[in-house]
């Protein structure tokens, strides 16, 4: 089929397939979404795509028209036939049947230099995906992913508003955020019963700030937002210094320790988690 051609309502009638809740399928059916994804990630012919969930192929086939290479990573086996009759003769497709939560994506990049996520990610497993792919260090250049609305409010958010959360800091800690364009759930088949948003995560060159121990970090930001009504004093408390201790490494970060963790910015989880090191 020419890469032009490939639509979501055809492709499911054509192999009559069925949608599987517990894999949170929802295809993309708006040809201007899928063509705001691929301008949204930049896609050039230099760049090697790695697509997770590719569904029936629609995004695919756009991205075949503008990288250098696409390799998706399909869990369903029922797509795995639909995407190789698809698109399998290809030269710069490639489609690895596997759980992306599963894959090593470091033995997928190989040597390539210019890589790009892009993903209409199940929301199921979209933030377990985003903690893999920043936290083990691939060598991405960027994700770009549809995600739940409220999961890219969160990842988006600032420092004392609702939204932001031990989620917000993580990505950006890693990466530069922005929102590419909202999507309806009428761009979607089936239709989902939210909003979604299509973000754009560019990774830094390193950590957006620079810490002793970035354990100690996570922890410390960790703690602070699964006791968010709570004093950092209460939240710090479960990494085990002392009173006396506790005190001088707030006072040392110059941090009042009555402060809630969402009105705290990286650089100032950074400077207390500085300071708690240097006093375990």
């Amino acid at each position: 089929m020419d890469l032009m051609d490939i639509k979501t309502r055809d492709l499911v009638k054509k192999y009559n397939f069925k949608f599987s809740k517990s894999l949170g399928q929802n295809f993309l059916l708006d040809d201007k979404v899928l063509e705001d994804i691929v301008e949204g990630a930049d896609v050039n012919n230099k760049d090697f795509i790695i697509e997770i969930g590719p569904g029936v192929g629609v995004l695919t086939a756009k991205l075949l028209q503008k990288a250098k290479k696409v390799t998706c990573i399909e869990l369903d086996n029922d797509l795995i036939p639909i995407l190789e009759q698809e698109l399998g003769e290809h030269e710069k497709f490639q489609l690895i049947h596997n759980d992306a939560l599963k894959v090593d994506f470091n033995a997928i990049i190989g040597d390539e230099e210019s890589v790009k996520l892009v993903a209409n990610l199940p929301y199921y497993v979209t933030t377990p995906i985003i903690i893999k792919l920043l936290k083990e260090g691939y060598n991405f250049k960027s994700l770009t992913i549809m995600i739940q609305k409220e999961v890219a409010e969160r990842i988006n958010a600032e420092p004392n508003s609702k939204e932001y959360g031990s989620l917000s800091v993580l990505v950006q800690y890693y990466c530069n955020t922005k929102i590419v364009r909202k999507v309806s759930p009428e761009s979607f088949m089936p239709r989902p019963k939210v909003d979604s948003i299509v973000i754009r995560l560019d990774r830094l060159e390193g950590p957006r700030v620079k810490v002793k121990d970035e354990k100690l970090f996570f922890d410390i930001v960790r703690n602070g937002f699964n006791m968010r009504r709570k004093t950092l004093w209460n939240s710090a408390k479960q990494l085990g210094l002392s009173k006396e201790k506790l005190e001088e490494a707030f006072n040392d970060a110059r941090i009042d320790p009555k402060r809630r963790a969402e009105t705290l910015t990286l650089e100032e989880f950074a400077a207390l988690s500085d300071s708690i090191y240097k006093l375990k």
